[in-house]
């Protein structure tokens, strides 16, 4: 999946859940329940947006784990969302697996984007012990 297609599926994650959100029934566990979760939604795509911008490898990693708990945090509200509201569990599952996709690709490419940094590392590492072998 290319970076621009898992901004959009992140938008789109982020905009179901408003719908959502829009139509459930006005209550305290509701309330709650959706205030989170279109936080953690929503901050899903723009913490991602923020990996695409990082300055580093290391802090590239650093905000696709944010966006991992993101995912996580949002599949925990689809959860307790879906326990009390059984008219909304179709919609609910079609988002969760979205959000369940879209966490699987991120957590595959922090363990890519690790492994990388860490080849990278030995490299350089490498490198240096070649230069202070051929001093000797």
């Amino acid at each position: 999946m290319t970076e621009n297609e898992l901004k959009t599926k992140t938008k789109s994650i982020a905009i179901a859940v408003g719908k959502l959100c829009e139509k459930l029934i006005s209550n305290k566990i509701n309330n709650t329940y959706s205030g989170q979760i279109l936080r953690s939604s929503a901050s899903i795509g723009a913490n991602y947006r923020a990996a695409c911008r990082a300055k580093s490898m290391k802090d590239f990693i650093n905000k696709l784990r944010i966006v991992e708990e993101e995912a996580d945090e949002t599949l925990y509200f689809l959860e307790l969302l879906a326990a009390f509201n059984e008219e909304y569990k179709g919609e609910l599952r079609t988002i969760y697996r979205q959000t369940e996709s879209v966490l699987k690709i991120i957590v595959a490419s922090i363990r890519t984007s690790i492994k990388k940094l860490e080849n990278n590392d030995r490299k350089i590492n490498q490198k240096g012990n070649q230069r202070s072998d051929s001093k000797e």
